[in-house]
């Protein structure tokens, strides 16, 4: 199983709960990620939450790419329909220069009502404006002569997209969605699949199913690291640490829960299958569980971003997923050593 890193950075204030950490503290988070041998981290964009989340993505991962040199860089996801979809390929061919290739371009329609409506945009218009734009931005990535562009909502005349992208054709195309018709067009059109941290493992499986099934009904070549799955990460080997963790875990959905405005119910917490927690013979279990419906690739989000917990997660958790059960049987024995005597 490939792993990554999912989340980003924010302002905060001192000892508050998030999914982010701040900015010096979340660089030297994936710097040490990178170290670590974590193959990616995926960055969200988001606007106008009051609770300082990450608003200009490619500015950040061109700083990160500048401090990193392995590690792949995403966007988990930038919202195509509030962009100038050429000013968003300049960018992101830019970062794509500038980290040598190594710039991963998660894309979305985009969920939050609020974000549109303080943007201007109606909702029922993400669909169309999704489109125009990609085909745009793919379009940018592609030419190696100037083009024009009619569109129903863009129009560029006479124009050449630089700097050229490094990856050719260009960055893998990777597509955030939930909804099963969503996802089979995204394996039509040539996108990889990121999917969220809230849903329940069979719905994980359902959605990995849909999209490896039309990869190989329209002859696509598919292998596991094309869906990446985003996992919350709550290390807790302690009775304290489990309860802190569950809080935490509570918090967070509370948090997503109010602000996305759209979907299906979050999971009360005693039903809650979705994130990797507690020990890490525990964590190796979910991940086997994810593993079982065809999972191959997990993106940890870890809220605390403690550098110690990330360390644990890349010395026990990893190893075991690489070699076993004889590795699953040491992650038990190390646990118990964490146990109060």
């Amino acid at each position: 199983m490939k792993f990554g890193l999912f989340g980003g950075a924010r302002v905060s204030e001192e000892g508050s709960r998030s999914d982010s950490q701040g900015y010096a503290g979340f660089v030297n988070y994936v710097v040490e990620a990178e170290r670590l041998g974590f193959a990616s981290m995926f960055l969200v964009e988001h606007h106008f939450t009051g609770i300082g989340q990450v608003s200009s993505s490619l500015s950040l991962l061109s700083y990160l790419a500048a401090k990193t040199s392995t590690i792949r860089l995403g966007t988990g996801v930038v919202v195509l329909p509030w962009h100038n979809p050429v000013l968003v390929a300049e960018q992101a061919a830019t970062l794509d220069l500038l980290s040598n290739g190594r710039f991963d371009f998660g894309v979305g329609r985009g969920y939050r009502k609020s974000e549109f409506d303080s943007f201007g945009i109606p909702m029922d218009e993400a669909a169309e404006r999704f489109e125009e734009a990609i085909e745009v931005i793919r379009k940018s990535f592609v030419s190696r002569t100037r083009f024009s562009h009619h569109g129903k909502r863009w129009n560029y005349e006479n124009i050449v997209v630089e700097p050229p992208v490094k990856q050719r054709p260009h960055p893998p195309l990777w597509i955030g969605a939930g909804n099963l018709e969503v996802i089979r067009r995204g394996a039509r059109d040539g996108f990889n699949l990121l999917l969220d941290q809230v849903a329940p493992v069979a719905l994980i499986g359902e959605r990995v199913a849909a999209f490896r099934d039309e990869c190989v009904r329209i002859g696509r070549a598919y292998t596991p690291d094309m869906v990446g799955v985003t996992r919350g990460y709550y290390l807790a080997r302690t009775p304290e640490q489990r309860s802190e963790q569950k809080a935490r875990r509570e918090q967070i959905l509370g948090s997503i829960g109010g602000i996305r405005q759209t979907g299906a119910p979050l999971p009360p917490p005693e039903e809650d299958d979705a994130p990797l927690f507690g020990s890490c013979a525990e964590i190796i279990e979910r991940l086997r569980a994810l593993e079982r419906v065809g999972v191959g690739y997990v993106l940890v989000s870890d809220p605390s971003g403690d550098l110690e917990a990330l360390k644990v997660f890349a010395d026990e958790v990893m190893p075991a997923m690489r070699t076993g059960a004889a590795a699953a049987r040491a992650a038990v024995e190390v646990d118990s050593a964490h146990q109060p005597a």
